[in-house]
């Protein structure tokens, strides 16, 4: 079984930062396509970033410029760097990924609040 775990979320301040982490067990990470979702109370589920075996990246629009995903092959973690954080930021971060069926995380709270 594959296991993913989200890690580096809390509270933040509007214009910080945060780094998230997601660590795997159970599969080699950079063979798979990883994607970071996230879903803010009464708000659908949002696609943030993504990043492909040859390390090729996708962001949303709204985290464009702004937000980074990479691959730490040997930890075995794919993290996601938020910079200048925005209040409308603020969501459960999950990570994704797809091998022989779909697994999630449990989701890291990312809260951007003065």
């Amino acid at each position: 079984q594959v296991q993913l775990v989200e890690s580096g979320g809390g509270l933040v301040q509007p214009g910080g930062s945060l780094r998230l982490s997601c660590a795997a067990s159970g599969t080699i990470l950079s063979l798979y396509v990883i994607t970071w979702y996230r879903q803010a109370p009464g708000k659908r589920r949002e696609l943030v970033a993504r990043i492909n075996s040859g390390g090729s990246t996708f962001y949303a629009e709204s985290v464009e410029g702004r937000f980074t995903i990479s691959r730490d092959n040997a930890k075995n973690t794919v993290s996601l760097q938020l910079n200048s954080l925005k209040p409308e930021d603020t969501a459960v971060y999950y990570c994704h990924t797809v091998t022989d069926r779909n697994y999630w995380g449990q989701g890291t709270q990312v809260t951007v609040s003065s």
